[in-house]
């Protein structure tokens, strides 16, 4: 699987615009042709690959939807239209988006790298071995898991809290990862975003 920085940007680009084209379909919307994906660049070997994708909407700089996969489970561009739709209309988090709403939608499409086990003695190893801007971090406590894409931390700078509220995401208390030892796995992204304005 190759590395998400080798990621073509003009590729990317593209599946931004297909998730667009996606949503607006699920809609009853039509896209300017300006906007729609090229259809050559859906065809590139790149967008063909087997890689986790995550499929991020935001409103004025606030999270409207957000789900993925962190699992190679289908071609790119199948990837990005399912998980488009998931964003839009199956994150429990939120109400369906609206025909309405759709205009003002930023479309964040992050392609993930294999997660890779990050092994650690105690907390503090933990805290200190986790890449603030560079990695996205998954963690597992029996049926407990969650994840957060690298983006997060630029809300949650400090590794202390990004990891508190990651557990708090996962259901567990927000000292989880101090208290006792947690599965954890890094990886990383390339991400590509746009909007219709």
């Amino acid at each position: 699987m190759p590395p998400p920085v080798d990621f073509p940007p003009e590729v990317g680009r593209a599946l931004v615009a297909l998730a667009w084209q996606t949503i607006a379909g699920r809609l009853g919307l039509d896209l300017p042709p300006a906007r729609r994906p090229d259809p050559r660049r859906l065809q590139d070997p790149a967008a063909r690959e087997r890689q986790g994708v995550f499929v991020t909407l935001t409103i004025a700089g606030r999270l409207r939807g957000c789900i993925g996969t962190l699992s190679p489970e289908e071609p790119l561009v199948e990837g990005v239209a399912r998980q488009a739709v998931n964003a839009a209309f199956n994150d429990h988090r939120f109400p369906p988006v609206s025909s309405e709403e759709f205009p003002r939608l930023e479309v964040e499409v992050s392609v993930l790298s294999e997660p890779q086990a990050l092994p650690y003695a105690e907390a503090r190893e933990l805290a200190s071995r986790l890449r603030p801007g560079v990695d996205g971090v998954i963690i597992h406590s029996g049926r407990h898991s969650a994840t957060f894409l690298p983006q997060v931390w630029e809300q949650l700078p400090r590794p202390e809290d990004f990891l508190a509220h990651l557990c708090l995401k996962a259901g567990l208390s927000a000292t989880a990862w101090r208290d006792s030892p947690l599965a954890v796995f890094t990886y990383q992204v390339r991400h590509f975003s746009g909007h219709l304005g």
